[in-house]
């Protein structure tokens, strides 16, 4: 009798135990979920990441009147691993797609981790990758440092690999707010953006293998035309609607730098009417939009006060109101069929790839403007392919007067640089870093930084191997913005 009451009494324990746990499942912090539910709120941040005006005013397009903008004068110090945080959502995605064996995701996932560690070891140097987002599975807060030759090598494996799983692949990805779940697309983006890895490590010919290069151009899919282009399109809608919209930045001390005025009219350059405003002036006098004249910049060397004062008497352009009043405005291309094209002209320069360079420059610069005909319609009259024929036989813009190889990378890069107003992030000051084009106006004594400063808080959490790294990348242990990382080396 005793013991038939003690196995009933351990019975009603287990039984209290397992009820219990299942009452200490939170239905809203579900464990498991569809990788599809995630996909659209990571293409969202990864489409919006570095947005901002920032790389604007360090790329001379920008200049502040009402204070001093630190970017400006190339007096920035501490980045961000904000990333990181965005990156657990990827994370994530991959994992749940590996729990039900949906591979798309897993490519994807790929895809954008390759984005965000492409931007941080541009932003540092060395950074954590091969153990990095590993808190939760491995408990392992403190990450070690990959060099960044590891980490770009890294990066263009994991685009191979997304490559290659969407490659076998004949499925519709829900979820997908970019190219609607089309495969054939995601490839085509993936393979632009291994181009884009690899001409950024121009500067290490000596010691990376561009072969890869070629290899893809020849026997992966590319963007066949701007329709095609990696974008997010903004609606007019709720938490929808282009990241600027009724911004009050636009309002302030925010004007136009006069050294990328000066591009513009220089080339005859209609994108000018796209991006800035007549000055005040100009306007009263009744100058047409498409009077090159009617525009000026403010001086990016010169104090701020200086360039108030110019503004104050309207003779300063304003960014275009379309930025901050149009809802929709123009889609974030993280990278576009123009800039994909001038990347090919340049390597077709450098030997990578028997191609015509003249006929790749010319298809990019095209782009640009298709891109303008159909996301800036107010303006498409400024920017229709008879507009851009006519542009191209510019001498200033004729590839065919370009004498030689640097000349010619020259107005390849100018290229990509006139495109980037609000476009493709600091990928301008990258290429400066890399190439010395375009050159940047500055203050006297004042040098271009190579990197930014590692955050605080790896100091206080992480901070032997923030350390260990600081040294074996600089030796004097010195995190300095003026320290040159690998890649420039």
């Amino acid at each position: 009798m005793k013991n038939n009451i003690l196995i009933l009494f351990l019975s009603l324990v287990l039984l209290s135990c397992s009820d219990l746990e299942e009452m200490n499942i939170n239905p809203n912090l579900p464990t498991e979920t569809h990788p599809q539910l995630l996909l659209t709120n990571v293409e969202w941040d990864v489409f919006r990441s570095y947005s901002g005006t920032s790389p604007l005013y360090a790329q001379k397009m920008l200049v502040q009147t009402d204070g001093e903008n630190s970017n400006q004068y190339y007096k920035w110090d501490r980045g961000s691993f904000g990333a990181y945080s965005t990156l657990r959502n990827v994370t994530k995605m991959i994992e749940e797609a590996e729990r039900i064996n949906e591979p798309a995701y897993i490519a994807l996932g790929k895809f954008f981790r390759s984005y965000y560690f492409y931007n941080l070891t541009l932003t540092f140097g060395d950074i954590p990758y091969s153990s990095a987002l590993k808190g939760e599975t491995e408990q392992n807060y403190s990450p070690v440092y990959d060099d960044q030759s590891a980490v770009f090598e890294s990066i263009l494996m994991e685009l191979k690999e997304a490559d290659d799983i969407l490659s076998s692949l004949n499925t519709i990805i829900a979820g997908d707010i970019i190219y609607n779940g089309n495969v054939q697309s995601w490839r085509k983006l993936i393979n632009a953006f291994r181009l884009k890895v690899l001409i950024t490590l121009s500067p290490k010919s000596g010691e990376v293998d561009f072969s890869e290069f070629n290899s893809i151009y020849t026997n992966s899919p590319l963007m066949e035309s701007e329709e095609e282009s990696g974008q997010l399109v903004f609606l007019d809608q709720q938490n929808n609607r282009y990241p600027d919209f009724n911004s009050s930045g636009f309002s302030s001390g925010m004007y136009m730098d006069s050294t990328f005025i000066q591009r513009l009219q220089e080339r005859k350059d209609p994108r000018l009417f796209i991006y800035s405003t007549q000055t005040r002036n100009a306007k009263e006098a009744g100058k047409a939009i498409n009077d090159f004249s009617a525009y000026e910049g403010g001086d990016p060397a010169a104090p701020y006060g200086e360039v108030n004062e110019k503004a104050a008497r309207g003779d300063v352009s304003k960014v275009n109101d379309r930025y901050h009043r149009d809802p929709v405005n123009e889609p974030y291309k993280l990278l576009g069929y123009s800039e994909q094209q001038l990347i090919l002209a340049e390597a077709a320069v450098r030997g990578w790839i028997n191609a015509d360079a003249e006929m790749l420059y010319k298809e990019g610069v095209m782009g640009s403007f298709r891109f303008y005909e159909m996301y800036s319609e107010e303006y498409s009259m400024y920017v229709s392919p008879e507009a851009a024929s006519n542009y191209l036989q510019e001498p200033l813009n004729d590839f065919s007067m370009a004498s030689s190889d640097e000349e010619k990378i020259e107005l390849i890069i100018m290229q990509k640089y006139l495109q980037s107003f609000f476009q493709m992030k600091w990928s301008g000051f990258y290429d400066h870093l890399r190439t010395g084009f375009p050159s940047f106006r500055r203050p006297t004594g004042v040098t271009i930084p190579y990197r930014w400063i590692y955050p605080q808080s790896e100091y206080n959490y992480n901070t032997e191997n923030v350390s260990s790294a600081i040294e074996k990348q600089f030796g004097s242990g010195n995190d300095d913005i003026h320290e040159m990382p690998w890649w420039l080396k």
